[in-house]
């Protein structure tokens, strides 16, 4: 119940339905209560949580590449946090009936303007190893030979990742990763590009990350 303070000219101290007065440094100021949220399980809700969901749990194992590859993009919210928005937008696949998924071709794990990785090749003919290959493109523009490779390998069965931010240089046109025994048999999803020196002691501009290329789906040996 609300009381009137000073008469009926005075200010109003309480609740009269939805409408709260109350006194701010003196001064008497009414306001309105927040409209109630009646049901918070709308359709829309339940897909965007089901959505972040699976977002999350893909994001999470290969963070430690994250926070280096979109920090040129982030401005003022967390790398983390735009990876995140990115792939809401972008890798996302399915509805709320069938299940939301990664489609992992469309997922960036790093975002920037440094020459991309070209001629890239990914297999595995060795027990849990991955063999990368690609072209010395180091006489490109804004290229260098010792631009550094990162790799991440997404193991979506163990919702693991092995994550390398110094795998090789750009000139060494070929790298070799090695997995945990137990990826054995799994299919897991490369990502892989290139970063400057300077990246390394905490300069990240969009001139000196490349944005992450998809190498597909591989069967580990």
């Amino acid at each position: 119940m609300a009381r009137i303070k000073k008469g009926i000219l005075g200010g109003i101290s309480g609740k009269v339905g939805n409408v709260v007065g109350g006194n701010w440094k003196g001064v008497d100021y009414l306001r309105s209560l927040p409209t109630e949220v009646r049901n918070a399980n709308t359709v829309l809700q339940m897909s965007q949580r089901a959505k972040f969901r699976v977002l999350i749990k893909f994001l999470q194992p290969m963070k430690q590449l994250i926070r280096i590859g979109f920090k040129p993009a982030a401005g003022r919210i967390t790398a983390f946090n735009a990876a995140t928005s990115y792939n809401y937008h972008h890798a996302l696949a399915g509805d709320h009936e069938a299940g939301f998924e990664i489609a992992f071709s469309e997922a960036r794990l790093a975002l920037g303007e440094l020459e991309s990785i070209i001629g890239l090749t990914a297999e595995s003919t060795e027990t849990a190893k991955l063999n990368l290959g690609w072209t010395d493109n180091s006489a490109a523009a804004g290229a260098a030979s010792t631009d550094i490779l990162y790799v991440a390998v997404y193991n979506p069965l163990k919702n693991h990742a092995v994550v390398r931010i110094n795998a090789a240089e750009r000139i060494d046109a070929s790298a070799i990763i090695e997995l945990p025994a137990n990826y054995s048999g799994d299919t897991v999803h490369v990502y892989t590009g290139f970063i400057t020196a300077e990246v390394l002691v905490g300069t990240a501009s969009r001139d000196s990350v490349g944005e992450s290329v998809y190498a597909g789906a591989i069967v580990i040996a």
